[in-house]
């Protein structure tokens, strides 16, 4: 039998599921790693390298017993991993301090420097990021760094993204000259495009800060897209797993890309990468400049097309800090969610509680609650921010729809719709258009593919979907909710611009008295 594994590092921990040449799902396990927080410093979000990896050996001997595969029977290995979580490495590439992960939003000075400077100069790249440089990026952490950490700043060798980081390991990469970089990473948090020859030029990284002279050179590398490998596996890491060296690692990526094509993504799909933040995908033969998105690059979900990013920065999170501040578990405040109507006791919730990544991109927001009265209850709160991240979705949507993007079917990937029904269904009702909802969990199915291209499973992504990929449960729109979801969506674009960009809204008045009819049963739609 020849197997290969998908490896899906997540924000706490990794995913090992093990597949047949068939698509048959053989097995998989789960291993956490901690997340390192500072009650002092809310932006603050590290993990070790060192976690990881001592994660990743248990969950794929884990795998590996509880499935009864042979570990000589796997045959190629892909890993991804959130991102942009970043990680500076010294001589011999070893990590001088844990990674910034994602979630950690220190770099928000950095970031906002990148961006003036960027626009400044009129700066190409920054026009194809959205026109705004996160503070979840690559190039601001890295100079966060280099402003933090004086004493280690001339042993600073390169930085990589994690999934780079993982395939180097496992393939006994020590010198970073032979790193191969991941498009998917580099293109979407560094500015990596071959339309300007690669990063950012030196000048302008210079002129940022001094701090990042000769950056660009230290991030070379082979950058490639996760259809070609990175390596082959080391003896040590072979003895470590427990599987045969020499066999392929792909090329890594980011998560929530190889989840939607895990999750079916073909052109004119969106799919909803649905998790602690939600993750919009899409892939186009042909894509255009689309004002507020974060990324649109070449080969960074399926090879031979064009990727395109959008995303909300806190769902689940939001989800899971309503039920910890009422003391009640999640599940327990999910239940019954179903009885609630159109915009349920008349709250309407701005999901900004993370801020804004897409379209406004601003760090600096805070969540918006409209509506609130003595009576209201944690469960209440709940079905808003549900309503209220299916409004951002539809933003979202609306504003890659405007801008070239096909949308023909809209699909809920992620963990998050695989045990939440009232999401998909407010999805469908919000959005106005049926939404499909793998029939079983996707997650590392997008591993699988490209392990499965690796190991010479198939001949292309395509193939590898057709062969791996879950059919689809269904979900309609129900018609007689589209009035007055239409109107609330209305009132919570205006609140949107209102409050994140200060934009005019005239109307902004209107709004508190409909919810207060809404609350007292009268939609008046």
């Amino acid at each position: 039998m020849r197997v290969v594994a998908g490896i899906d590092f997540g924000t706490l921990s990794v995913r090992v599921t093990l597949f047949d040449e068939t698509g048959c799902r053989l097995g998989h396990a789960v291993a956490d790693y901690p997340l390192h927080r500072r009650d002092s410093d809310p932006d603050f979000a590290t993990q070790s390298h060192d976690d990881h990896m001592a994660a990743l050996t248990l969950a794929l001997k884990t795998a590996l017993k509880d499935s009864g595969v042979a570990g000589a029977d796997i045959v190629a290995l892909a890993a991804d991993t959130t991102g942009s979580s970043v990680l500076m490495l010294g001589e011999g590439m070893q990590p001088l301090g844990d990674y910034y992960l994602w979630c950690d939003h220190r770099a928000k000075a950095e970031a906002e420097e990148i961006t003036a400077l960027a626009h400044k100069q009129d700066l190409e790249a920054i026009h194809w990021c959205g026109g705004v440089y996160s503070h979840e990026w690559g190039f601001a952490k890295l100079l966060h760094w280099l402003r933090h950490n004086p004493s280690d700043r001339g042993k600073l060798v390169t930085a990589v993204e994690h999934c780079d980081m993982v395939a180097a390991t496992l393939t006994g990469v020590t010198d970073a000259a032979q790193l191969k970089r991941s498009i998917c990473a580099m293109g979407h948090k560094w500015m990596w495009n071959p339309r300007w020859q690669g990063l950012p030029s030196q000048a302008f990284l210079s002129a940022v800060d001094r701090l990042l002279d000769g950056i660009r050179a230290k991030l070379g590398g082979d950058y490639q897209t996760s259809d070609k490998i990175a390596g082959r596996l080391s003896a040590h890491w072979a003895e470590r797993l427990g599987i045969p060296a020499g066999i392929p690692v792909a090329v890594g990526g980011f998560d929530a890309h190889w989840d939607a094509l895990g999750a079916g993504c073909r052109i004119g799909d969106v799919v909803n990468v649905v998790g602690t933040s939600t993750c919009i995908i899409a892939i186009a033969r042909e894509a255009g400049l689309i004002p507020g998105l974060c990324g649109i690059v070449p080969g960074s979900v399926a090879p031979d097309l064009i990727g395109i990013e959008a995303g909300l920065s806190a769902t689940g999170d939001i989800f899971d800090a309503i039920a910890r501040r009422a003391h009640v578990p999640l599940e327990e405040l999910s239940k019954s969610l179903d009885r609630y109507g159109p915009g349920g006791k008349g709250l309407l919730r701005l999901t900004w509680d993370n801020g804004d990544r897409t379209v406004l991109v601003k760090s600096d927001l805070g969540g918006v609650t409209l509506g609130w009265n003595l009576m209201h209850r944690a469960q209440d709160e709940l079905f808003a921010a549900i309503e209220g991240t299916a409004f951002h979705t539809r933003l979202i949507l609306e504003r890659m729809a405007e801008n070239g993007v096909p949308i023909a079917r809209i699909i809920n990937g992620g963990g998050i719709p695989q045990k939440n029904a009232v999401l998909n269904q407010v999805y469908a009702d919000v959005l106005g258009k049926p939404v499909l909802v793998p029939d079983g969990i996707p997650t590392g199915f997008g591993a699988g593919i490209f392990a499965g291209l690796a190991a010479g499973f198939y001949p292309d992504v395509a193939a590898a979907q057709a062969t791996l990929c879950l059919p689809f449960k269904t979900i309609q729109p129900r018609p007689e909710r589209r009035a007055v979801y239409d109107r609330l969506y209305g009132m919570f674009k205006q609140a949107y611009f209102a409050f994140g960009s200060g934009q005019p809204a005239p109307n902004l008045g209107e709004i508190l008295p409909y919810l207060k009819n809404l609350a007292a049963g009268h939609s008046g739609a």
